[in-house]
């Protein structure tokens, strides 16, 4: 089977690298998109949120930032969601991507509303779990949690039982 390719959101990027795990998007994915509405979220003004750390998008050269090509489009989004989480849905639509990787709730329903495949920074940890990548999620769920991700004790253990833990 094919590798996926995927839109990513600014959440699932500054979350696995601040764990140290990006490459895992790599391992997982044939094509990773990002549009520049979340390089810009990412790199131009929070890279504050990612201490120490470089243009690490430009430096990960396999992360394919682009833009999308219907401005106009975003005019339907701009009240609810975040710049970036408009641009990746509008990215993933346009080309036809095989998953968009969103966190916040809100974009994920806009997301499937526009029959798009959604998953998430711990969907990811999931996948690369099943796919031998690493071998176990609860370490780096624990990561995700001292970096400042709230996971309720409920979505903690369907993401372990998920992952056969």
């Amino acid at each position: 089977m094919d590798k996926p390719v995927v839109a990513v959101n600014s959440t699932p990027i500054i979350l696995l690298q601040k764990i140290g795990r990006l490459n895992l998007l790599q391992k997982l994915y044939s094509e990773v998109y990002i549009p520049k509405a979340v390089y810009k979220e990412v790199i131009i003004d929070g890279i504050e949120k990612i201490s120490g750390q470089e243009d690490f998008l430009m430096i990960n050269n396999w992360i394919n930032v682009v833009d999308i090509q219907n401005e106009n489009a975003k005019k339907m989004f701009a009240t609810n969601l975040h710049a970036g989480e408009v641009e990746t849905i509008i990215l993933a639509m346009e080309r036809t991507v095989d998953l968009c990787i969103l966190d916040d709730l809100l974009a994920r329903k806009y997301a499937v509303k526009f029959n798009l495949n959604v998953t998430g920074t711990l969907g990811v940890l999931i996948a690369a779990k099943k796919q031998g990548y690493i071998k176990s999620v609860k370490p780096l769920l624990d990561m995700l949690v001292s970096v400042g991700i709230y996971v309720s004790e409920e979505l903690y253990n369907n993401v372990a039982l998920l992952a056969g833990e």
